[in-house]
């Protein structure tokens, strides 16, 4: 067995990006679709977002940073026929299609969990990190993230003797991937051979299996399997189960809004997974000890105030204490229901020991929480010292990019400064300086991103 107790998981979040709005884009994304044509604050969310990455940081844990895309997307909207300089494509695309250019301006790729699939080298059979990442394909606006998204991840870790980076999978309906947001890996230690979780929503090839009927399932059990076997997870080692249909149609489109989990403990919803006891069979089984599943019951929490508050899209963190922090959005106070059965929850004992709490409306007002802000990366130190150093959180890059965000962000925008070409101008300054803040190289190609 693989094993080092040195290793640690890092937590990745997206800088949220200068074109921040609210376009209600995502079907299913309730928060999503309930704050459309609501003036968002770029600077605002990305201080918010600053914060907490700050506030892990000062707790001793291992925090980073993942650049925004380049927004709008001029490339993607060339494809789709806009022609002329940048100020004919954009002012081109909203009079003939607000909704294709909203997506193409979305800055989505903020919430990381969707950024990749990771597997830590204990898990894997060449012993390297490695990373696929998601195809989104669901929704368009999401689905041109990953050709950006593969050269920054390429960027931040850029040593091959130690990282594996993988094509995203093939763009089709048969295997949509939405990242770790659909995955979470349970181990004893971070160092030792851990169990890769995957939760799907449908099958794309056994129609026999279930479905949501109201929204979609955006996740197949075959793209899951696919990336379970090119990144050479041992069988016995990996736990494919699918997510309740009628959660899906509640509102939970990706699995951390019903589920979290962190070592060997899991906080789900009593309806997070279809034949729920096979489930937890199966991981006891694949762990080799029971999980500490904590099952909240849907006489706590409701499924509804559960999508409400984001509850289970917090992040269970182990800090250097050994103690375990979940850190939930503001909404989780707000919620008569949900702080009652949080702070029972910690009272209990049951492997909860502390609650951290963060404003992040910004996000959560276009249907993403803590989970959804970050990606998860287990290192060994020789990882961790072999990756860019540039985007691991110090006091330093805290005030540098509060700096740039002050300079370059506005505090408002509405649908109508889309098409503003000078919004355009000023993102791609703006991250034109972050490449050279993080040490990111040539990742972005203003005149043809989206590829």
């Amino acid at each position: 067995m693989k094993h080092s107790t040195q290793y640690v998981e890092a937590n990745f979040d997206g800088l949220v990006g200068p074109t921040h709005n609210y376009a209600g884009l995502s079907d299913g994304n309730l928060a999503s679709k309930n704050n459309k044509t609501k003036a968002s604050s770029p600077k605002l969310a990305a201080k918010e977002g600053l914060k907490k990455m700050k506030a892990l940081h000062d707790l001793g844990m291992t925090q980073g940073v993942i650049a925004p895309l380049a927004r709008p997307d001029i490339g993607a909207l060339r494809q789709l026929g806009f022609t002329g300089d940048t100020g004919s494509v954009l002012k081109q695309a909203a009079a003939h299609s607000p909704a294709l250019l909203a997506a193409c301006c979305s800055a989505s790729s903020m919430w990381t969990a969707n950024a990749a699939t990771v597997s830590p080298s204990s898990d894997t059979a060449d012993g390297k990190l490695h990373f696929t990442p998601a195809n989104l394909i669901n929704k368009f606006h999401r689905s041109i993230e990953h050709p950006q998204t593969g050269r920054i991840l390429k960027a931040m870790f850029n040593d091959s003797s130690h990282f594996v980076h993988h094509d995203a999978l093939p763009a089709s309906p048969y295997f949509g991937d939405e990242g770790a947001a659909n995955h979470t890996r349970f181990c004893r230690e971070y160092g030792e051979q851990g169990v890769g979780f995957f939760v799907f929503g449908e099958s794309a090839f056994n129609r026999a299996l279930s479905k949501p009927k109201k929204f979609p399932a955006r996740q197949t059990l075959e793209a899951s399997a696919a990336i379970a076997r090119t990144h050479s997870l041992a069988d016995d080692k990996v736990v494919f189960a699918q997510q309740h249909p009628d959660v899906i149609d509640a509102g939970v489109f990706h699995n951390d809004v019903i589920a979290v989990g962190n070592r060997d403990i899991t906080l789900c919803h009593e309806k997070a997974f279809l034949n729920k006891d096979s489930v937890y069979q199966r991981l006891n089984e694949a762990m080799d000890k029971p999980l500490n599943i904590i099952e909240v019951p849907q006489s706590a929490v409701s499924v509804e105030d559960a999508v409400n508050s984001y509850l289970f899209n917090s992040q269970l963190l182990t800090l250097p204490n050994g103690k375990t922090a979940l850190v939930v959005p503001r909404e989780c106070e707000q919620n008569p229901q949900v702080s009652d059965y949080l702070h029972s929850l910690i009272s209990s004992q049951s492997g909860i020991d502390k609650l951290l709490c963060f404003d992040l409306k910004q996000s959560m007002q276009n249907g993403g929480g803590p989970a959804c802000l970050r990606l998860r990366v287990v290192l060994s130190p020789k990882e961790l010292s072999a990756m860019n150093q540039s985007v691991i959180m110090t006091d330093d890059l805290f005030s540098q990019l509060n700096h740039w965000v002050e300079r370059h962000y506005r505090d408002s925008i509405t649908a109508q400064d889309l098409s503003d070409p000078m919004l355009l101008s000023e993102s791609q300054t703006a991250l034109d300086e972050l490449t050279q803040i993080l040490h990111l190289g040539s990742v972005y190609d203003f005149q043809k991103t989206g590829e």
